[in-house]
């Protein structure tokens, strides 16, 4: 697998200073959880899961969950089990058989409700592992143990199957949702966060990436955002994801949070005027591509991804495919980004330089996390060239 290995050779050459690294399952934790990207959820029910994860491969998505707990109703939870199992063993079976896209499979997780169905899909799965990255653990927090269960199903699952990274193999990971009520009601938070902080830290080695759940977070007081607003215009539930960054964004600990799923998909009527400033596409000569990215809700979305990665998230959990190329795109590194990185790493005397663009203040103590973090999400998405926009590259992915 690769960001963009959709584009031809020429492409790349042109709109890449440095092309993103291959990435595949057994990848270092770092690099893959930097390279998630637009982690794409399908419902467990789907009639034909394997063609689905095959069919979104050959269009860019690197990472994809198999859901078994808010997409489907609970009285289809059996039947989705066997059929996500069943989903497994035939895509184990077609990369074993050399039958899979030439950009490979994604890295692909099952979102569960217990432990128990942890355990129940290990079994159901068998050889169909091999292609299973790990588990997504929904509502998050370890009142009475709950967190640590899910753990010690992992482990279970790790030993059994000899996915516990010995040896330089593998190692099945989990990530874990926080959007439990505990973490959404003030008065509880503070307490919810350093418990799950501990727990997240006691197993650094199993935890992939941390993700948010903002429909849980906006559900506790009835709300939903519309198409026009971002998640950090809905201040309350801004402020859960500002101490969850607070407490599990530490330098030390080099988490991965990722951003909160973008609901919405289609054109719908707008109240507020356009959050895409012209003049960019203006220069580009893609005027009908920013009224593509407008009619299809986009703009929206680009607008929270940009808060995204100022508030320190990297990545997004989306529930339509059209998304994932925008993420992807926004997640590149640009020139000037990369340059300023390879400047400030690794210099921890001190002191201060103008950047390499001369427009900035580099100073090399204060920005070595941040360049550490630039330079490893360079690897994962690559290095836009110093000519290339990001509307060069929202016109190569989106076209």
């Amino acid at each position: 697998m690769r960001h963009f290995s959709f584009l031809s050779k020429s492409q790349t050459s042109k709109l890449f200073h440095r092309a993103p690294q291959p990435l595949d399952i057994d990848s270092s934790p770092a690099l893959l959880a930097a390279g998630l990207g637009a982690t794409l959820y399908c419902p467990g029910n789907r009639p034909n899961i394997a063609a689905d994860v095959r069919k979104q491969a050959t269009r860019g998505c690197l990472s994809m969950v198999l859901c078994l707990e808010d997409s489907i109703a609970d009285q289809e939870v059996p039947e989705a089990e066997v059929n996500v199992a069943k989903a497994l063993r035939q895509l184990q079976k077609a990369k074993q058989d050399g039958d899979v896209p030439s950009a490979g499979l994604p890295l692909i997780f099952i979102r569960v409700r217990t432990p128990e169905q942890m355990l129940r899909l290990a079994d159901l799965g068998g050889a169909g592992l091999a292609v299973l990255s790990g588990f997504v653990v929904p509502k998050f927090d370890n009142t009475n143990g709950y967190a640590d269960s899910f753990l010690d199903a992992l482990h279970r699952i790790q030993n059994e199957h000899g996915l516990d990274g010995a040896n330089g193999g593998r190692r099945l990971s989990i990530m874990p949702i926080l959007e439990s009520p505990v973490m959404i009601h003030s008065e509880t938070r503070h307490n919810a966060l350093a418990d799950i902080h501990q727990v997240l830290r006691a197993n650094r080695s199993d935890i992939l990436a941390v993700r948010i759940g903002a429909t849980d977070l906006s559900s506790g007081y009835g709300l939903r955002r519309s198409r026009d607003l971002t998640v950090y215009d809905v201040k309350v539930v801004a402020a859960v994801i500002a101490d969850i960054v607070n407490v599990v964004g530490r330098r030390e600990d080099n988490f991965v949070i990722t951003g909160p799923v973008w609901e919405h998909y289609d054109n719908t009527e707008r109240l507020l005027r356009p959050q895409l400033r012209l003049t960019p596409f203006v220069e580009a000569k893609e005027k009908k591509l920013r009224q593509r990215l407008l009619m299809s809700n986009l703009d929206g979305l680009m607008r929270e991804i940009s808060l995204d990665q100022a508030n320190g998230l990297l990545g997004k959990t989306v529930i339509h495919p059209t998304h994932v190329k925008l993420v992807h795109a926004m997640s590149v590194v640009s020139h000037e980004e990369f340059v300023d990185a390879q400047a400030i790493i690794g210099d921890v005397t001190g002191g201060a330089n103008a950047s390499p663009y001369r427009n900035k203040m580099n100073e090399m103590k204060p920005h070595q996390t941040w360049a550490q973090k630039t330079l490893l999400r360079a690897d994962a998405f690559g290095v836009s060239s110093e000519d290339t926009t990001f509307v060069d590259l929202l016109e190569a992915s989106l076209r």
